[in-house]
């Protein structure tokens, strides 16, 4: 039987940049120097509320007002893990004018870089390479789904564990789950005095949202299996 490998296929960092965009609850806008909370972003996340597009290149667009601005936002796991803050995105870039957090419509923003800061390290995005990513059908539904599996499928973790090669030795204290993509879910193991991440791939990506129900029952399925089977992954 094939081994789940922790190396599964993982999002890109311009993945995880715009689900981060996409699903984020709250922002800070730093603009002319003000520090301004965003909190309430309606469901719409950060790009409902900012347009990026490319840099004005004609000299008389550069010569106008430009106010420098940067979108900070940080992303929380929604389980009570340990050390919760996955990632945090700084976008920057100009306005044509001051920010206005009461403006009804979205802020047009002259895009500079984007850069992720997670336990890997911090990498730069483009603008081209956010343009070009879709945006994982998952991202703004991860929160309720993984809290949902937490509260009221508690049985499903210790059956998760089954998967993971190497096997958890005996000092692990608990293990919930973290993260979850279109390409798989992704379990924080927590010991005494550290902890690491493991990745369970799904069998294929997810393209539609409804798909995440057959992928999670097929890798319990698999996990049942291996109990019944008595089998060993390497």
């Amino acid at each position: 039987m094939r081994p789940f490998s922790t190396r599964a296929n993982a999002p890109t960092a311009a993945e995880r940049v715009r689900s981060i965009l996409a699903a984020a609850h709250s922002m800070t806008v730093v603009s002319d120097g003000i520090h301004t909370e965003v909190r309430r972003l309606d469901g719409a996340g950060a790009m409902g509320h900012f347009h990026l597009h490319a840099p004005f290149e004609d000299t008389e667009a550069q010569t106008t007002t430009r106010v420098p601005v940067r979108l900070e936002l940080t992303d929380v796991a929604p389980t009570p893990v340990r050390d919760r803050v996955r990632a945090r995105v700084k976008v920057t870039g100009v306005l044509a004018a001051p920010y206005d957090a009461e403006a009804a419509q979205s802020t047009c923003m002259e895009f500079g870089q984007a850069v992720l800061e997670d336990a890997q390290g911090r990498t730069y995005v483009t603008l081209h390479a956010l343009e070009a990513t879709e945006l994982d059908p998952i991202a703004t539904s991860e929160a309720g789904m993984l809290t949902h599996l937490v509260d009221d499928h508690s049985e499903v973790v210790p059956l998760l564990l089954r998967l993971v090669r190497p096997h958890p030795d005996s000092g692990m204290l608990r293990a919930l789950p973290v993260a979850m993509d279109r390409y798989g879910v992704t379990l924080r193991l927590e010991y005494p005095h550290t902890h690491h991440d493991v990745r369970l791939p799904f069998k294929t990506p997810v393209t539609d949202i409804d798909q995440v129900g057959p992928q999670i029952h097929a890798l319990l399925t698999t996990a049942r299996r291996l109990s019944h089977t008595g089998h060993l992954l390497t």
